[in-house]
């Protein structure tokens, strides 16, 4: 931005004095119920670290039944069924049913309860009124309900391990008619159940979600500092006012629809229920008239926007860090934020292309072709103005910036991957294969979740005045990079090659994983390496968690702004207190400024007054000589 330009707002924050008295919280009022942002934001962090690594050792379980289906899992097979209940595991075997549990709930708790509260709610709530220099969000006690209804949720979902007939099976999508029935009959509570206490939490999360929503929308708008301008947000905060808007308006059909389900299960409606359905051999006693397909319109009308509530944030991250350790501004900062802007309007018009199958006409498979091709556009966007930021930068391979730079590559395999999946045809031999689990998972995965990673490095400092060590960051990293793609990547080949991403017996059975090798092992062969690098990769978090809870206490001190970073958050004392900042901050200029020509460092802050020396040194242009 022009540092030349004026300070220029059309709104006040909240003033605060931080010397001003203020009564002292209690210890549960003050860390547990608290209504300030950044514990609430700490809060959420931590619930969803917690939940990551649960949803994640669920799927490392999975692992062993795809890799060595039908045998006993070793070490600690025999003490599952004490958890899960004795049908999950026999003798230390994992049934069919047990399985869908883990990849229905590994699925939910993955997004819904981990990376969506990490990367829009904690990082959004802790960084978000500190970069913008508000002393708490617009509404407080909202922004309390918000993460004890997201609490209340996830109770919810754990307690449905544990009712008779254990958690969810009908998918993280719950897709209908099988969802509709599943768990229901004789012996089945009509509420306890695992789908319907699936359900049920799932309210409380999108309740969760919709006040958090609001709170960020409004505090964007009302709680800017002074001189603060729209052009003048660090791009982080746009890519947190775009995921709030797509939470708002996305979750709400959703919400409707979990409402239906509940009712066609416990009311016997038939929202979602044809007429003449046979279950068991009989056919069952309802009014029919409802549309299974109408549950996956508005299931993905939330998904696809959701895959950019999961994916913005991150970006937001990346950029942050890219710019601070490049020590040079962000390459195009305009072009990213339209490109935000784009991503967020596109994202509600592109939901069917998860939906090829269900015999959708032309007319309609071409308008959803060309939306989710359009949409690749500003993601592009994006991804190449990072990559040019890099260029001349002097970059700093900080953990931070070694999470940022991987996701770079990272998040591209997983766009670029996704191009096919835009056509139908292509589709049609590619739905449901294991060649969709490894594209969603690059974008998920190395993609947001090493921006997550990035930014609980980058950030941690300013949450509890202690640093990170470094060496136990790379170790955490490069064992966790190396695993990602040894995980993943195969799974393109399994995916062409025609093995189904449902089967239960990892695909031993089937003819399509045993034809042909590929790269010298079969298809289901290829199930051994993938999951020895699953739990390898789960050893790699170990040093992580030590060194997280090791830092708060015994970390390296470092001063308010160890990253020689520009944004206004840095102005703020290492861990900001009460109100946030001893001096009520001013923006005087944009939020990437390092590298100034003649200046004495190379980064000025955005709260230091534009000096007359730097309107000089832009010279205007020479007039054009006419000859």
């Amino acid at each position: 931005m022009d540092a030349s330009t004026s300070v220029e707002t059309h709104h006040e924050p909240h003033e605060h004095d931080a010397a001003h008295e203020h009564h002292e919280l209690g210890w549960w009022r003050k860390y547990i119920f608290s209504t300030d942002h950044k514990v609430i934001g700490i809060q959420y962090g931590l619930c969803g670290l917690v939940f990551l690594f649960f949803g994640f050792c669920l799927m490392m379980m999975m692992r062993w039944q795809l890799a060595y289906p039908g045998q006993a899992m070793p070490v600690i097979g025999k003490w599952l069924p004490y958890i899960f209940g004795a049908d999950s595991m026999p003798d230390g075997k994992m049934t069919a049913d047990f399985y869908n549990s883990l990849g229905a709930m590994h699925g939910t708790i993955m997004i819904f309860l981990g990376v969506v509260p990490l990367a829009f709610a904690a990082f959004g709530n802790f960084v978000v009124p500190l970069q913008i220099g508000a002393p708490d969000m617009t509404f407080p006690k909202v922004n309390a309900a918000s993460f004890w209804a997201f609490a209340v949720g996830g109770v919810i979902m754990l307690v449905s391990f544990f009712v008779p007939g254990g958690a969810a099976k009908g998918g993280w999508t719950s897709y209908t008619p099988l969802a509709a029935f599943d768990d229901t009959g004789p012996g089945r509570n009509v509420v306890f159940n695992g789908q319907t206490l699936w359900l049920i939490g799932f309210i409380f999360l999108i309740t969760s979600s919709l006040l958090g929503a609001v709170n960020f929308i409004t505090t964007i708008i009302q709680l800017r500092a002074k001189g603060l301008t729209w052009m003048r947000l660090p791009f982080f905060v746009w890519a947190q006012f775009v995921t709030a808007f797509l939470l708002l308006l996305a979750f709400p059909p959703l919400e409707a629809a979990i409402i239906m389900q509940i009712m066609d299960r416990v009311a016997h409606t038939s929202f979602f229920l044809p007429a003449g359905l046979v279950v068991n051999g009989a056919p069952v006693s309802i009014s029919g008239g409802g549309s299974p397909l109408l549950w996956q319109h508005l299931f993905w009308f939330l998904g696809h926007p959701e895959v950019y509530v999961l994916i913005l944030p991150a970006f937001g991250i990346v950029a942050e860090i890219l710019a601070n350790n490049s020590r040079k501004p962000l390459w195009g900062y305009k072009s990213l934020v339209f490109s935000v802007l784009v991503i967020g309007f596109l994202s509600f018009i592109v939901w069917a292309h998860h939906m090829w199958l269900t015999g959708m006409g032309s007319a309609v498979s071409a308008f959803f072709q060309t939306t989710t091709l359009l949409i690749s556009i500003p993601s592009v966007i994006i991804l190449s103005a990072f990559f040019i930021s890099l260029w001349g930068g002097s970059i700093r391979f900080t953990v931070p910036m070694l999470f940022a730079t991987a996701f770079l590559p990272m998040f591209g395999i997983g766009g670029l991957t996704g191009i096919p999946l835009a056509f139908n045809s292509a589709d049609l031999y590619l739905h449901d294969t294991y060649y969709i689990i490894a594209h969603f998972h690059y974008i998920v995965a190395p993609g947001t979740i090493f921006g997550l990673f990035a930014g609980v490095y980058y950030w941690f400092p300013k949450a509890t005045g202690r640093k990170m060590n470094d060496f136990w960051g790379k170790v955490h990293f490069w064992p966790t990079l190396i695993c990602m793609n040894v995980i993943f990547l195969p799974m393109f080949l399994q995916g062409m090659a025609g093995m189904h991403r449902r089967w239960y017996d990892g695909g031993q059975g089937w003819t399509v994983s045993n034809d042909h090798t590929i790269w010298g092992l079969t298809g289901f062969q290829w199930n051994h390496p993938i999951s020895w690098a699953a739990w390898i990769m789960g050893l790699a978090q170990i040093p992580f968690i030590i060194n997280f809870f090791w830092s708060i206490w015994r970390g390296e001190k470092v001063n308010d702004n160890p990253w020689e970073a520009t944004t206004l958050e840095w102005t703020a004392p290492s861990p900001p207190p009460h109100g946030n900042f001893v001096h009520i901050p001013v923006a005087y200029r944009g939020p990437y400024e390092y590298s100034l020509p003649g200046s004495e460092r190379d980064y000025t802050m955005q709260n230091e007054p534009v000096e007359p020396a730097e309107r000089t040194r832009r010279k205007p242009p020479a007039e054009p000589v006419l000859v």
